[in-house]
């Protein structure tokens, strides 16, 4: 799933979302794309480099419009600490894809030229098959599934989209509110 500029009349948008890291903060947000009929494409959640934020990287498919009133939404819950919409041009995105292939004698060393081709990893063997890991944007991945899928594809995970800006600026580096973190209880 390839992020791509924002185009004015609608398509895909790539959200990153900083939050607090707290329980149920994910569902809220999903419920406010879902209570729209917005459906995410892609949803990858993970920490930051401060323990109490945590960083969605949201892909949705809407028009300029809704996606807006989505974002003031969004903003207006108190647990939503920034919202930044990245494109294709000024991001890196990648997905995690791991892949179970049919490989036996006969194959195995055609399945292993094509997880060189594409710069993947091999990280498990077995007598009939080999577990592959591949990192890229959702175009590398697909063009490596196309490549493997003749082989015979025994079993498929794919990650979520995760992205970040270019350069050396960060979201997090403006404008942070503090973030209350609890203290533990005392011993007693």
């Amino acid at each position: 799933m390839t992020a791509s500029a924002a185009a004015p009349t609608g398509g895909r948008h790539t959200l990153s979302v900083l939050v607090e890291n707290k329980p149920g903060v994910l569902a809220r947000i999903a419920g406010l794309f879902s209570r729209r009929g917005y459906n995410i494409e892609s949803l990858a959640v993970g920490p930051t480099e401060h323990p109490e934020i945590s960083r969605m990287t949201i892909v949705v498919n809407v028009d300029e419009s809704p996606l807006e009133q989505v974002t003031k939404q969004l903003n207006k819950l108190i647990e939503v600490i920034k919202i930044v919409e990245l494109d294709g041009a000024s991001a890196i995105n990648r997905e995690l894809l791991l892949v179970k292939v049919k490989a036996d004698t006969e194959t195995r060393g055609q399945v292993l030229d094509a997880v060189q081709l594409f710069r993947a990893k091999v990280v498990d063997v077995a007598p009939d098959a080999v577990t592959i890991q591949a990192v890229g944007n959702a175009d590398k991945l697909a063009d490596l599934l196309r490549v493997l899928e003749p082989f015979g594809i025994r079993e498929l995970v794919q990650s979520g989209m995760v992205a970040i800006g270019r350069g050396s600026r960060s979201i997090s580096e403006r404008s942070l509110r503090p973030v209350t973190v609890p203290s533990p209880p005392a011993a007693g």
